[in-house]
Parts: structure tokens; C-alpha cells; sequence
């Protein structure tokens, strides 16, 4: 095995000064443009690669940012980061991504993980079973910048981005309620989240400027995926038939939904409506099409990135107010339109 070409053997090879090359591969204006792409030509021929651990030493300064998510599989958190990554590449970051797998004990190895790793900031979505903020205080205590995204601890003093949970909401229950849906049920995810905690206050107050009964046995907590959300349809439905429309925290929970109706044969939207919230590319292609909520993961990306880059490099931040709110779009499709 071939060992890993330096600096020194790039410049030896052009019969250049390794200052010289180095300012080449950066693109440096002081070296001549013939020069820069003899440099760049001969880099690329032989496979050289800059030593980012060099450069964070020689600097001082990481150029790695750690991103923990819940879960890489739903595609809020993909396109999320994809929007981190897009963002940081241009000032010459990459990005290390952990993933709790919804388990807080993961998410604390994670977060141990990067700060052994050096990281310049850190992104996260806390997972479902987490509780409390120590291992994020570990992470600020060192100095390093952090931004939490979605899932937030409101006890952290860092930014915050969110989407305009309450309100899509409460929009998306005035519009069941529009569609003529009266007896309308929500499967909520666990109590102690914020996107739980916002969207659950929507629902309730749609209801309530309706005139209509707040029956606390129509909300059920479960965890974020498609069993709970198989298992809480069908608990609602045994408890309350005349349930006529389910509103889910998450378009996952609203596929589990969708997959015990079609097993016992109620059909969507005729008998019971079915909203999401995430806008997962399944949701536009299930029969039938779902509404949801699409939260533009994208662009909450590319917010927290930009935010946690201004951190990193000292710079003032245009709002004093830490939570920043990312507004969502309402998507009406078929599961919520009577037949």
C-alpha cells in the first residue's frame, strides 16, 4: 500500500516551492492562473488530497461540523441535511452526521463522539426518548457552538430552529373542519416534545374557535412511527367508532394510520380523513394522496448551518431573539377531501 502523498511530493514533482503550491491549491489570486492549473492538473492526476488534520492543527481551527438527527431514513431529516451541507460546503467544511436512532443513550454517544472528534459546531434534533439537556451542556461548555433544529430543549440557551408548528396546525384542522369532518382525533407523539406540545395546542384551539368538544380521549400519545401509529388508530377506533377523521403529528404515524384502515377495510376520506406533517415523498404517491405539512427541511437546513457559521467565525447575529421560525406550507391533498 502506497503511503499518502504530501505537500512536499506535489511540489518536488512541479519543481515548485511548497508555499507556492500550497496558495495554488487554494486558489490564491497572487499565483498565476497557468500555474494554478498545473498545480491542480498534477493534484488531481496523482491523487493528492490535503491533510485536513494538518490544516485544523497549523490553524488551530476545525473545519468539521457534527450534525446529530433521529433518524437519516425520514426525509425531513435527509432534506435537512442536505441543506446543512450545502451551506457549510461553501466556506470549506464538510460535515460528520451521527444518528440517535431515537434513543437518548445514542444520542449521548453521539454528542461524546464529536466533541472527541474536534467538531467546529454542532446541529441537532434531540430523539424522542430524550429528556433532558446534560450531554448538549457538555458540548457548550467546551466552547463549542451549537444549534439545536425541530426538536428542541426549550432550557438551552442556544438558537433554535423551528417550524411554525401551532399553526399549520391549527390551519390544518380548520380545514378538516371545512371539509365537513366533525369527530376529528389526534394521534399526538410524546408529551414532553416541543413539536408535540405546539402542534397538540393548534389542534385544540381549532377546535375551540369551532365550537367544537374537546374530548381528551380523541388525543392519544404515541412514539413516532408507523406501528404507533397502526396500533393508535386502531385503539381510537375501538374506543370512539364515530372518530371521522385523524390528524397525525407525523406523516410515519399517518401511514401506520393508513395501514390499519385498509386492513379493516374503512376507507379514506369517505369514513375517516388522515393528515401528516413532514411531506415524505410517500405521501404523494399512497392512494390517496395525503395532506400534510410540508416543513421545508431544506431551508431549516441551510438556516441552522448559516446561523452556527456565524457563531463559529464570531459574527453578529441579525435577530437577538434565539428562536427562529422556519413557516410551512399546508399541502391539501386527497385523504382529507369527502367524497
Amino acid at each position: 500500500m502506497g503511503k499518502n502523498l504530501t505537500l512536499k511530493d506535489l511540489a518536488q514533482k512541479l519543481g515548485l516551492s511548497i508555499s507556492t503550491v500550497s496558495r495554488a491549491l487554494q486558489n490564491n489570486p497572487a499565483i498565476n492562473n497557468d500555474t494554478r492549473l498545473r498545480v491542480h492538473k498534477l493534484a488531481k492526476k496523482i491523487g493528492y488530497y490535503p491533510d485536513a488534520l494538518a490544516k485544523s492543527l497549523k490553524n488551530k481551527k476545525s473545519y468539521t461540523i457534527g450534525v446529530i438527527v433521529p433518524e437519516i431514513s425520514h426525509f425531513f431529516f435527509s432534506s435537512v441535511i442536505d441543506g446543512i451541507e450545502e451551506e457549510t460546503s461553501n466556506d470549506g467544511y464538510t460535515i460528520l452526521v451521527t444518528k440517535s436512532n431515537e434513543d437518548m443513550k445514542r444520542e449521548v454517544l453521539n454528542s461524546e463522539s464529536l466533541i472527541s472528534n474536534r467538531v467546529a459546531g454542532v446541529i441537532a434534533s434531540i430523539s424522542q426518548d430524550t429528556m433532558g439537556g446534560e450531554h448538549f451542556n457538555k458540548i457548550i461548555s467546551r466552547g463549542i457552538p451549537l444549534v439545536l433544529f425541530d426538536r428542541v430543549l426549550d432550557d438551552l440557551d442556544v438558537h433554535k430552529i423551528v417550524s411554525d408548528d401551532f399553526d399549520k396546525v391549527y390551519e390544518m384542522v380548520n380545514h378538516l373542519i371545512d371539509s365537513g369532518y366533525q369527530n376529528i382525533a389526534y394521534l399526538a407523539g410524546p408529551s414532553h416534545l416541543n413539536i408535540t406540545m405546539n402542534r397538540l395546542d393548534g389542534y385544540k384551539k381549532a377546535l375551540i374557535d369551532n365550537d367544537i368538544e374537546l374530548i381528551d380521549g380523541l388525543i392519544l400519545h404515541v412514539n413516532l412511527n408507523e406501528n404507533d401509529g397502526f396500533e393508535g388508530a386502531k385503539s381510537l377506533l375501538r374506543k370512539f367508532p364515530k372518530v371521522d377523521a385523524i390528524c397525525c403529528v407525523n406523516d410515519p404515524v399517518a401511514i401506520g394510520v393508513y395501514k390499519y384502515l385498509n386492513k379493516v377495510g374503512i376507507k379514506i376520506p369517505d369514513k375517516v380523513g388522515v393528515t401528516g406533517f413532514s411531506n415524505n415523498p410517500s405521501s404523494e404517491i399512497i392512494n390517496p394522496t395525503m395532506t400534510t405539512v410540508d416543513q421545508q427541511g431544506y431551508k431549516m437546513g441551510r438556516k441552522a448551518a448559516k446561523i452556527l457559521l456565524q457563531k463559529i467565525n464570531n459574527e453578529s447575529i441579525d435577530s437577538l431573539n434565539k428562536t427562529h421560525i422556519v413557516e410551512g406550507k399546508l399541502i391539501i391533498r386527497d385523504s382529507s377531501r369527502k367524497n
